[in-house]
């Protein structure tokens, strides 16, 4: 059931780490609660390119996770590193690959869930599953079955708003904690992390792999 917003209570500063800074891209591990960019509004202000910029200067928006998901973000230190990761994630050249507990079990091992989403025309900022909308394809893989819930891997073809949430929901195994798609009191937080990330260096083109730990 999808609640009402709650007041934006991030977390402290230092819940937010920095895995690897250079000259080009700083990568952190965002915890669960913590906007990615500053919302709307001075009370929407400290997010994680705010605390990596007192930290590290300025840094450069790349791509951005929703406000509960927690783990892997790429940020760029430069213009042409921006540009550089940007074209990455355009042309699906970044391996991005996420942990998730779903509500329910799930006796398939594997699967593809292909199923375009849209933006909701009433109920921002909810997506809904649209033949007629962008592009979303979710590769998923079944880690472990834990009880009356399950463990999954998944990678994400493409990257749209929601895509994993409003996927996992669709076939009636939403993540769990989810206020959006699913039950919002089944956990305390939602069980969605973004665990690693493989991509080409912008400076070098050498392979990049990020890996952080699942807190949940």
């Amino acid at each position: 059931m999808t609640q009402s917003p709650k007041p934006y209570l991030p977390p402290p500063p230092e819940s937010l780490t920095t895995l690897h800074v250079d000259e080009w891209i700083v990568i952190c591990d965002k915890p669960s609660g913590l906007l990615s960019v500053p919302g709307r509004g001075p009370e929407k202000a400290v997010c994680a390119s705010s605390i990596l910029s007192e930290r590290h200067g300025d840094v450069l928006i790349v791509h951005r996770l929703d406000m509960d998901t927690s783990g892997l973000m790429i940020f760029a230190r430069t213009k042409a590193a921006q540009r550089a990761l940007s074209m990455s994630f355009e042309k699906r050249r970044v391996e991005k690959t996420y942990e998730a507990l779903v509500d329910g079990v799930i006796e398939a091992d594997e699967g593809t869930i292909n199923a375009a989403i849209a933006k909701h025309s009433l109920q921002r900022p909810l997506r809904h599953l649209d033949p007629e909308g962008r592009e979303a394809i979710t590769h998923w893989r079944t880690l472990k079955r834990e009880g009356s819930c399950t463990r999954v891997l998944l990678k994400p073809e493409t990257g749209r708003s929601h895509q994993l949430r409003l996927h996992m929901a669709s076939r009636g195994h939403p993540i769990l904690g989810d206020v959006f798609y699913g039950e919002a009191n089944s956990h305390e937080r939602l069980c969605l992390h973004a665990k690693s990330l493989v991509f080409p260096h912008p400076d070098s083109t050498e392979t990049v792999h990020a890996d952080c730990p699942v807190p949940f």
